[in-house]
């Protein structure tokens, strides 16, 4: 757990969330209309709610598989250096495939996925963010669907963590230092 005390705000309820991805699922449904079966990848660990989420209310015939990429560790800066610490089980060659990223923040992590993943020859490659913060932007990167813009904020919930905690969360919450709190009271 962090060292410094903090609370939570909420920023996007979890029934915002729920409406955001059946619409999604819809969009999703419609641009992969012609496949016999999507190549659903999640980005571990933080778009596991969000994949679980997304793929009950695809209505379509999905394999999942997993990939875990990693530049934050328990910090709450991208180290910018992007480690894949595991690969997918199965191979993509001419397959579709959607990769399922919790946020893209620098994009250094989604640029790296995608080009490892290209690299790999599937038939089509998008991606879906649950989130998206344009503000910290390093990467010319914008992903193919996206749930919420948000503002330059460290958030949780929903699968995101900070060090490991709030994953729980139904809800994606603002994390709010109390030193900082108090230093813009006075």
């Amino acid at each position: 757990m962090p060292e410094r005390p903090y609370h939570i705000e909420v920023m996007i309820s979890a029934k915002a969330i729920a409406a955001r991805i059946e619409a999604l699922s819809k969009e999703i449904r419609r641009a992969y209309k012609d496949t016999d079966k999507l190549v659903v990848v999640g980005l571990l660990r933080g778009s596991f709610v969000f994949i679980a989420d997304l793929v009950r209310e695809l209505e379509m015939n999905v394999e999942v598989d997993f990939l875990e990429a990693s530049s934050y560790g328990n910090a709450t800066e991208s180290s910018r250096e992007v480690k894949i610490l595991k690969d997918l089980r199965g191979p993509i060659e001419g397959r579709d495939v959607l990769v399922v990223e919790d946020i893209v923040d620098t994009g250094h992590t989604l640029s790296a996925v995608l080009k490892l993943l290209k690299s790999r020859n599937p038939r089509k490659l998008e991606t879906i963010a649950l989130l998206d913060k344009p503000a910290r932007r390093e990467v010319d990167l914008k992903a193919t669907w996206t749930g919420f813009e948000i503002p330059d904020a460290f958030v949780v919930g929903y699968g995101i963590d900070f060090a490991q905690a709030n994953r729980n969360l139904p809800y994606i919450g603002s994390v709010v230092f109390e030193d900082e709190a108090k230093g813009s009271e006075a």
